[in-house]
C-alpha cells in the first residue's frame, strides 16, 4: 500500500500530469501576451488615427485659408458633415456614397489579391532559383517606370472583362512594393537555420517554407500595410478609365458638374475607409506574427 502510494506519487513527479500542467500554463500564458499585444497595438492605433483625424483637419483648414481658396470649391469640414449628416438630402446622399464605396473596395479587394499572389508567386520563384531574379527583376521594374495611365490603353486590348481590367490595374499598383519587400524578407532568413534543413535532407522548397516564410513575414504585412492605399487608388483608376462605376468615375462626374460637396465628400470617405483598412491590417500583422512569425513563441 505504502510502497504503491510512493511509486504513483514518484510517477506524478517525473512523467505524470504535471508537465501537462505546465505545457497548458505556457499555453495560457502565450494567449494571453498575444491578446496582451493586440490590445496594445489597437489602444496605440486608435490614439495614432485620433491624432491623425485632428492634425488633418486643422491642416484642411489652414491650407484653403492660406491658399485663399473660394468656399464654394474649397468645402471645410463641416460643409463635408452637413452634406453627409445635417442636409435634407443627407440621408440619400449617405447611401449613394456608401453604395459606390463598396463597388470600389470589392474592386480593390481584386486588384489587391491579384497584385499580392503574383509577388509571392515570384518572389517564391526568385529566392528557390536566383538566376532567374537576375534576369526577370530588371525588366520588372523597367515595367513599373511606365505611368499606369499610358498603359491603360494595352490593358483595354488586351483584358476585354471588367474582373481581369480590375485585378490587372488594381494588381500592378500592389505587385512591385509586395514583391520587392517579400524578396528581401525571404533573403534575410537565418543561414543557420537554412543549413539545418538541408543538413536533415530537407529541400530547398521545405527551407522556404519552414524558414524562410516565417521571416519574411514581417516584410510581407509591411508591404501590405503600403498596398492598400494604392490597391484603393488602383481600384478608383479603374473605374475612371474603364467601368465608370464606383468613387472613381463618381468623383470625376461630380468634379465636371460643379458637385464640390460630394467631391470634397467622397475623398473623405475614401480617405477614412483607406486608414480603418491600414488600422485592420495592422491589428491583423499583430495576430499573424505572434503566431507563426520569426519571433512566435519566445519569451
Amino acid at each position: 500500500m505504502t510502497t504503491g502510494t510512493t511509486g504513483g506519487s514518484g510517477a506524478g513527479a517525473t512523467g505524470g500530469p504535471r508537465p501537462a500542467v505546465r505545457t497548458d500554463a505556457l499555453e495560457a500564458r502565450s494567449g494571453a501576451s498575444v491578446a496582451a499585444s493586440v490590445l496594445e497595438r489597437t489602444g496605440a492605433l486608435l490614439l495614432t488615427l485620433v491624432v491623425s483625424t485632428v492634425v488633418l483637419v486643422a491642416a484642411w483648414y489652414l491650407l484653403l485659408q492660406l491658399l485663399d481658396v473660394d468656399a464654394f470649391v474649397g468645402k471645410r469640414p463641416l460643409d463635408v458633415y452637413d452634406y453627409l449628416v445635417r442636409d435634407e438630402d443627407a440621408a440619400a446622399d449617405r447611401l449613394e456614397i456608401l453604395g459606390l464605396l463598396g463597388t470600389t473596395l470589392k474592386d480593390a479587394i481584386t486588384g489587391f489579391v491579384a497584385g499580392t499572389a503574383g509577388a509571392l508567386v515570384v518572389a517564391s520563384l526568385f529566392t528557390l532559383s536566383r538566376p532567374l531574379e537576375l534576369v526577370l527583376m530588371p525588366l520588372a521594374m523597367l515595367l513599373r517606370s511606365v505611368p499606369l495611365v499610358a498603359m491603360a490603353p494595352l490593358i483595354g486590348l488586351v483584358f476585354s472583362t471588367p474582373l481581369t481590367r480590375a485585378a490587372t490595374i488594381g494588381g500592378i499598383v500592389v505587385f512591385f512594393p509586395v514583391l520587392v519587400n517579400v524578396v528581401l524578407g525571404l533573403r534575410s532568413a537565418s543561414p543557420q537555420a537554412l543549413d539545418l534543413v538541408r543538413v536533415h535532407g530537407g529541400t530547398r522548397l521545405t527551407a522556404l517554407r519552414k524558414v524562410a516564410v516565417p521571416s519574411a513575414l514581417p516584410n510581407l504585412f509591411a508591404a501590405v500595410r503600403i498596398s492598400v492605399p494604392g490597391a484603393v487608388i488602383g481600384a478608383m483608376l479603374y473605374e475612371w478609365l474603364f467601368s465608370g462605376t464606383g468613387l472613381g468615375a463618381e468623383i470625376f462626374r461630380a468634379n465636371s458638374q460643379v458637385q464640390y460637396s460630394k467631391l470634397w465628400a467622397i475623398v473623405v470617405v475614401v480617405t477614412f475607409s483607406t486608414i480603418v483598412l491600414y488600422t485592420l491590417v495592422s491589428v491583423l500583422e499583430t495576430l499573424v506574427l505572434a503566431k507563426w512569425g520569426p519571433d512566435a513563441g519566445r519569451g
